[in-house]
């Protein structure tokens, strides 16, 4: 089943979103550079609004251990994901102060990113393009390389989603910038994407081996799954305003 991951949140609703929708993980940035960054003072407030089930990442960039440690030991975040150059012996250390799994990013361009990312000792590794958070996607050809479940991130949206759950089945869709309109998150986008990646996963698609060999329940869940995505679609393009946007403003 792949997993999904909501990166970026920085405001209630956008928690209260992900309560409803149920991705495995949410992210937290936590690099001042990034116009995603929250203070660890709010996400501390925001993981104690988090449904207990889903799991709060801290997305660093070439922070310090001990300062990772400490945001950890606080409760506030339940995996660490390094999105700079941090090495082997950075991860080894984040690990052992943490008690953490890691989650480490690699930015992907040729087939020797594959192979470091494989050879990784990170608990799990992400694949991404350039910097991450900027929407690009890389070539997604250079996956046939990876030898160990993944992350898949970059470029990512609601329209892609399960193309790319049919033909990698990776361990987990990462989305940030796919998922916001305006630079701020969407609920609406949040669930049309949720919606194909689990249409895709549990009944891959409409096949003739499908129509076939399915039951007739199963199939009803396809119909019904078909529906909800191609409403949610509806929805996001009609122009509506986003609720999450509309109660919250633009705060960061």
């Amino acid at each position: 089943m792949t997993k999904m991951k909501f990166c970026g949140l920085s405001r209630p609703c956008d928690i209260e979103a992900a309560n409803e929708l149920k991705p495995a993980y949410i992210g937290f940035v936590f690099a001042g550079a990034s116009r995603r960054y929250v203070p660890p003072e709010r996400a501390e407030e925001l993981k104690a609004m988090l449904l207990p089930e889903i799991s709060a990442v801290g997305v660093f960039v070439n922070e310090e251990p001990e300062r990772i440690a400490e945001l950890a030991d606080r409760g506030i975040i339940d995996l660490i994901q390094l999105h700079g150059t941090e090495d082997e012996a950075c991860i080894r250390q984040v690990q052992t102060l943490t008690g953490r799994p890691v989650i480490k990013a690699f930015s992907i361009a040729k087939e020797r990113d594959v192979e470091v990312a494989n050879e990784s000792c990170a608990d799990y590794v992400l694949l991404d393009a350039g910097k991450g958070g900027t929407g690009t996607q890389f070539d997604w050809s250079l996956l046939s390389g990876m030898r160990r479940p993944f992350f898949l991130a970059g470029g990512l949206d609601m329209e892609n989603a399960a193309e790319a759950v049919r033909r990698f089945h990776p361990y987990a869709l990462d989305v940030s910038s796919g998922i916001e309109t305006g630079g701020m998150k969407d609920k609406k986008k949040m669930a049309v994407f949720a919606a194909a990646v689990r249409k895709a996963e549990s009944l891959r698609d409409s096949s003739p081996e499908f129509k076939c060999g399915r039951s007739a329940a199963e199939k009803r869940k396809y119909d019904k799954s078909k529906w909800k995505v191609r409403h949610l679609r509806r929805a996001v393009h009609s122009g509506d305003a986003d609720e999450c946007g509309d109660r919250a403003g633009r705060s960061l």
